[in-house]
């Protein structure tokens, strides 16, 4: 009877570590994956988010070198927008990816390059593709 009772023993163990061992590696693999998705999943929209910001740059440092010599007032009052604008953009935490207002300021952002736009009148049309990202008029 104690031989049988060793052999159920067994079983009933063998069935508790391999529950426990199954799930050991699936939590590991499950991880691993996890944290090549998550990494994968951060770079794409950094670099979305990375290329609009760069966009918005160039654009303001073009339209700063085309209004500098402008003094009438509408054109003040571009170059007071552009500068906020500008200012704005080098503020931009790109190195810090757990700043907890990066998408507020992006948006912030976005509206004072939509308010800078429309003082210039102009439409722009930000966009990303396969092909890669731009402004288009």
């Amino acid at each position: 009877m104690a031989g049988s009772q060793d052999i159920f023993d067994a079983i009933v163990m063998a069935d508790e570590r391999f529950h426990g061992e199954g799930y050991r590696e699936g939590y590991e693999e499950g991880s691993s994956l996890g944290v090549m998705e998550g990494r994968q999943h951060g770079k794409l929209h950094g670099a979305k988010i990375g290329s609009e910001i760069g966009c918005y740059q160039g654009f303001a440092f073009a339209w700063k070198c085309l209004l500098h010599s402008c003094t009438t007032e509408k054109d003040s009052r571009k170059m007071k927008v552009l500068e906020s604008l500008i200012g704005m953009i080098q503020k931009f935490p790109y190195d810090d990816p757990t700043y907890d207002k990066l998408h507020e300021d992006l948006d912030k952002i976005r509206g004072k390059f939509k308010q800078f736009c429309s003082l210039l009148n102009v439409q722009p049309d930000f966009k990303i593709s396969a092909e890669g990202s731009g402004l288009s008029f």
